[in-house]
């Protein structure tokens, strides 16, 4: 089948290359001729592993093609997927519809046949319907279905998640729409990957409702990690006694300093606006934004604990600077509250990341920069973990705390072990064990 992708963002572009790697002729287009001209090179402007292998394999098999203008992609597709930006929109926390509407009003003066117009990116309830108004004003004669079908990638694993995923969700109401959807989903059905058909409203819904709960269940954990702090617990126990019941589950109860990244933060903004706006508000929801939003403050309170309440003329160093390990993002990562706290309070910070240092020189003002994590660690007075990559895992401990000015370490992952480190004669301190 003929697909073509508006957006080469992260979503469009992971499933851009994965359609093609299925075996679809997928065309991807973006309006940044920057970014187009970079792929067509070979180049990926995101870090997602594996994922340059991959288009470049579809590339040379002639089934991926990337191209600023629309008109002949559009014309030629069994379905238009719209992959473009939703930020959270100033002022209200309302998601920024505007890119997916310009993309509709696009493509409806494009399309010729019947076409699916397929909502990849994460959007509100509703945005279906006025994606349907938009042809119907635009091009009322135009033979579309408007279909959602929400991404559940997670960044560092999208390949992996979009191949073999937990499901796949496609709301539309219209039989056409439904044999093309199960045609370009066709290769899941060999790993019997459920799909699960619904309205598309549902469909919506299920994402934004799919990501509040992991939201919640992060926020649950960190608010256990301060009580066993409190009581003498230790929560990675709590959450492997609490993660054996098949009714909970262990995925995404490790403690740490909150959640980041380009969905969580915004997606359940957007469903406390929404639910709001629907006069049923979502009060779990509203108070896990709050939470988390004051969790990353608490974290850069445990750094100051550290040593002593005293920040002033002090040297931090910082590993890890995105939201999570196998990934550039930035975006709402707890790095981006905790630093500037701790600068604040008087302390000089120098930091290391193995692929977020570009994007965070943009994003954080008056951090040095090192290159590797012995570097951040040389002459420091504190060492803090924020973001848990594996090469932080298996540090020279010794040489760690042979080049400290203190041997003091705060793991805001709980990648060490307590008594370990503390043979090792660090102090130590982390998140929910004592």
């Amino acid at each position: 089948m003929k697909v073509a992708m508006i957006g080469t963002g992260y979503v469009g572009l992971v499933s851009g290359a994965c359609f093609a790697d299925f075996g679809h002729t997928v065309t991807c287009i973006d309006k940044d001729a920057g970014k187009i001209d970079r792929l067509k090179s070979g180049g990926i402007p995101i870090y997602e592993p594996g994922l340059d292998v991959l288009v470049a394999q579809n590339v040379k098999a002639g089934r991926l093609f990337f191209t600023t203008e629309a008109k002949d992609a559009v014309r030629e597709a069994d379905a238009v997927f719209i992959a473009v930006g939703t930020p959270s929109r100033r002022g209200d926390g309302h998601a920024d519809l505007s890119y997916v509407y310009a993309a509709a009003e696009e493509v409806a003066g494009l399309v010729d046949g019947f076409t699916l117009v397929v909502t990849k990116s994460t959007v509100p309830v509703g945005t279906g319907d006025e994606i349907e108004a938009i042809f119907q004003r635009v091009r009322p004669d135009a033979d579309v279905a408007v279909v959602s079908n929400p991404e559940f990638l997670r960044e560092g694993a999208a390949i992996e998640d979009f191949k073999r995923p937990d499901r796949v969700v496609v709301g539309t109401d219209d039989e056409r729409a439904r044999e093309v959807m199960r045609e370009l989903y066709r290769p899941l059905y060999l790993n019997e990957t459920p799909i699960l058909f619904t309205n598309r409203r549902t469909s919506e819904l299920i994402k934004y409702a799919g990501n509040a709960f992991l939201a919640m269940k992060i926020t649950f954990i960190n608010e256990m990690a301060d009580l066993c702090e409190a009581v003498g617990a230790d929560v990675q126990q709590v959450a492997r006694g609490i993660g054996l019941d098949g009714r909970i589950g262990a995925k995404f109860l490790n403690a740490g300093p909150g959640y980041g990244g380009s969905c969580f933060p915004k997606d359940t903004l957007a469903l406390v606006r929404t639910a709001r706006d629907a006069g049923a508000p979502v009060e779990l929801i509203e108070t896990t934004v709050k939470v988390n939003d004051e969790r990353k403050r608490a974290m850069a309170r445990k750094v100051v604990r550290a040593l002593d309440g005293e920040l002033k003329g002090k040297t931090v160093g910082v590993l890890g600077l995105t939201f999570k390990p196998n990934t550039d993002d930035m975006r709402d990562a707890p790095s981006l509250a905790i630093i500037p706290a701790l600068q604040d309070k008087g302390a000089q910070v120098q930091a290391f990341d193995p692929e977020g240092m570009a994007e965070a020189r943009h994003m954080l003002q008056g951090v040095t920069f090192k290159d590797d994590p012995y570097a951040v660690a040389e002459g420091a007075d504190v060492l803090v973990i924020i973001t848990e990559w594996d090469q932080f895992r298996a540090l020279d401990l010794d040489r760690i705390k042979l080049i400290m000015r203190k041997p003091v370490l705060v793991d805001l992952r709980n990648i060490y072990k307590p008594e370990d480190m503390r043979v090792r004669g660090f102090v130590y301190s982390s998140v929910g064990r004592l």
